[in-house]
């Protein structure tokens, strides 16, 4: 039986959320990031800041001066998460098979579905139109035989589009896009293709294996394969999920570690808010660093104790970070995940340990605190002690 993978990805998330709960900022220009006079980046925009060639990642600063008459206004992280939820509650209504990428996008896996709610279509349509009816939003589809195709066709249309690849039309819709649209695709390996005149899938498709895998060697056996639309990956519910991660990457290459900190800083916040979504704790943490040549670094380390907490994660992550002395290089793209969740009983705790506990939990409650205030009045009420060193190195510097 074909597989039916749904892969639902929200249209501009943080902006339309904050289009949604002000009116005021319907159609216009919309920045989520925070004060233009800042160092941070732009978290999301809506489609109309767009049209000034803003996007993710950029440094705020540019932003403004590209739209200046633009509405800024702070990441509210937990408000985000809290409509992500929602979202995610109608899905798990039709399928228990949902896998979370990110609080905006999820594959879902709807082929036990059909008997109780109706074809898949069907089901993905209906779960689009409650999205927009219930909580005021829009989001594109992909709906295919896996999660590659699915998630290419879900980006085909955007924004509201609802594309359906099947075996029957999967040759016709592959054939002229762009290789840049294939999963592991950068600009290095694009310009390995080139040289070797492929620049369609199509023209992947028909092209020797194994003159692929000499080129590209392992990469590319499976490029070759995902330009057959062949990809056996299971769609992974939250209870199998092995990381929970973010990443960016950069439009300009940059070696300004004072920016760079700051970015991983962010990253880390969106990981431990995710982490306490989803009720996880981890104690490996990851970072990983693509240089201006697209050579890929990674590097690890294992913590005594699981945390879901930013400072602790920002802290290993940035002295990680030093260790492979970023930005001797320009950096192309920095991510960071959490990683081996601990379900295992807990020890006989000494003396020292006790206190290191009841720490936790004062630090836990602080972070409820600071949620609910950020919440409610803007990202910037509170500075955390690590978000204000950086913001004042930034001052120093700049």
């Amino acid at each position: 039986m074909e597989r039916k993978i749904m892969h639902i990805d929200m249209d501009a998330f943080f902006a339309a959320v904050e289009q949604h709960d002000n009116p005021a900022y319907q159609g216009k220009p919309v920045i989520v990031g925070g004060d233009p006079n800042s160092r941070g980046v732009v978290s999301t925009c809506s489609y109309e800041a767009r049209k000034f060639g803003i996007h993710s990642a950029m440094p705020i600063g540019e932003a403004f001066r590209r739209c200046p008459q633009g509405i800024f206004v702070p990441v509210r992280g937990r408000r985000y998460a809290e409509v992500s939820g929602a979202i995610m509650k109608i899905m798990n209504q039709y399928t228990p098979l949902v896998e979370p990428l990110s609080l905006d996008e999820a594959f879902l896996d709807l082929s036990g579905s059909e008997r109780l709610f109706g074809p898949a279509e069907q089901i993905g349509r209906e779960i689009v139109n409650r999205i927009r009816s219930e909580l005021g939003l829009s989001a594109s589809v992909g709906l295919a035989p896996n999660k590659f195709l699915a998630k290419l066709a879900s980006d085909l249309e955007k924004p509201g589009g609802f594309v359906i690849i099947t075996a029957d039309n999967m040759a016709e819709i592959l054939e002229d896009l762009p290789i840049g649209r294939l999963w592991g695709v950068g600009p290095k390996t694009e310009a390995h293709l080139f040289e070797i005149g492929i620049r369609t899938i199509g023209m992947l498709r028909r092209a020797n294996p194994t003159l692929l895998t000499d080129r590209l060697g392992e990469s590319g056996r499976q490029l070759y394969q995902l330009s057959l639309g062949r990809d056996d990956r299971q769609v992974e519910t939250e209870e199998d999920q092995k990381s929970v991660g973010h990443e960016i990457t950069f439009q300009d290459d940059t070696d300004d570690r004072e920016f760079l900190a700051g970015v991983l800083l962010w990253l880390t916040e969106q990981v431990a808010v995710r982490l306490r979504r989803l009720n996880l704790k981890g104690r490996v943490i990851t970072v990983k660093i693509r240089d201006l040549n697209f050579n890929t670094l990674t590097k690890r380390v294992t913590l005594g104790k699981t945390t879901d907490f930013e400072e602790e994660i920002f802290r290993e992550a940035l002295r990680l970070a030093e260790q492979v002395k970023w930005g001797a290089k320009k950096v192309r793209l920095i991510g960071v995940s959490v990683s081996g969740f601990d379900d295992r009983k807990p020890e006989q705790l000494g003396l020292f340990d006790e206190l290191d506990q009841e720490n936790d939990k004062d630090l836990g409650k602080l972070h409820q605190t600071v949620d609910e205030l950020r919440d409610r009045f803007g990202a910037d009420i509170i500075l955390k002690g690590t978000s204000l060193q950086i913001k004042e190195r930034f001052k120093q510097g700049h």
